[in-house]
């Protein structure tokens, strides 16, 4: 099919376009390649997906193409003669700003990019009809709700940062437009995701580089934090299998007198994407010692504004419809995410 995908350069962007041209599809990239961190990193992920796709032919299996634009999805002219141009099929949204501790900070970023932004994909599909939106949101909306596992039944109505609001809001602008102009959307809560290429302000890579350099690693609630922690491969894989599977329809069974959440009259679905098993950041961090074969020095500090104190997810939806769960266990993918650092880390610094 032809994809649109939005964010390629990021870290969930470029291994979901790797997986996609390795599938045979045409993917259409974009990503504005900005400062939130270093823009090297951006562009090796590129360069990394050109190498995995550097001939038409990998293993006998077709690879698609790949073409890419530097877009700021803000630009709503730009990206109305973008989808007026390239007519996608579907539509991957991943592009957003994102962290918790930032937004802090920096709101209008996320008004800039996770709402206006948004819209201005939301108004692409409209006028420019395509089979299946599928966008990322995040486990942060569940915000203050304590009751997990967490079900994309569950209330979304106490979100603690600026960004777990930017994705709630999200949800709910997909389904304003698939309600008014038949646009099929899937929302996808991830949980947690980590593994190779991640960024550099999530702690796989900050507690990596700390560990390695002998520097302290800060741990916020005394470590007690639970994160239902996802490899990057099982995001990927969910993904994929629900794009080509029946775009959301109607739920002919929705009640609007006891509305279900997740679903609705309109063509409109909320899936979980998490590991299921959450584990203690201390827990983690020991895994991290474990395959660095270095000893972390360890700060303890207090509940820091925005956190959530723990998540699980409960994705049997996504299993329902995909016939997929994730399968990679926190060791193995942590296995995986260390030999990657070691081999393009040194030092501190990139090598590419």
């Amino acid at each position: 099919m032809k994809v649109l995908l939005t964010g390629v350069a990021g870290f969930i962007g470029a291994h979901t376009c790797r997986r996609l041209l390795l599938e045979g599809h045409d993917v259409h990239g974009i990503d504005n390649f900005n400062d939130y961190y270093d823009p090297a990193l951006k562009h090796a992920r590129v360069q990394w997906v050109r190498r995995e796709a550097s001939s038409n032919l990998i293993d006998g299996v077709w690879v698609g193409k790949l073409t890419l634009d530097s877009l700021n999805l803000a630009d709503r002219d730009g990206v109305a003669s973008l989808f007026a141009s390239q007519r996608p099929e579907v539509v991957i949204h991943l592009a957003a700003q994102a962290g918790v501790r930032y937004s802090l900070q920096n709101p209008h970023a996320y008004l800039d990019s996770n709402l206006a932004g948004f819209l201005n994909v939301l108004e692409g599909c409209r006028r420019n009809p395509v089979r299946h939106l599928l966008y990322a949101s995040s486990s942060s909306v569940y915000g203050a709700n304590m009751r997990t596992p967490y079900r994309v039944q569950d209330g979304v109505d106490h979100p603690l940062s600026l960004y777990a609001a930017t994705k709630k809001a999200n949800e709910a602008m997909a389904h304003s437009y698939s309600h008014l102009f038949g646009i099929p959307c899937s929302g996808l809560r991830l949980f947690t995701v980590y593994g190779p290429w991640g960024r550099p302000d999530m702690s796989p890579m900050l507690f990596a580089r700390a560990i390695s350099e002998g520097r302290p690693i800060q741990l916020f609630n005394q470590g007690r934090h639970q994160r239902d922690f996802t490899y990057i491969d099982d995001i990927v894989e969910s993904l994929v299998r629900l794009m080509p599977v029946s775009p959301p329809a109607s739920n002919l069974e929705w009640n609007p007198h006891a509305p279900d959440p997740a679903s609705s009259h309109a063509p409109w679905r909320l899936y979980n994407i998490g590991g299921q098993r959450p584990v203690q950041l201390l827990d983690y961090v020991a895994l991290l010692e474990k395959h660095l074969q270095r000893v972390a020095h360890i700060e303890l500090l207090p509940l820091q504004p925005g956190d959530v104190l723990s998540t699980c997810a409960d994705a049997c939806d996504l299993a329902e419809v995909t016939g997929f769960s994730p399968q990679v266990s926190l060791d193995e993918g942590l296995g995986r995410f260390v030999a990657w650092f070691n081999h393009h880390y040194a030092r501190g610094r990139f090598r590419f």
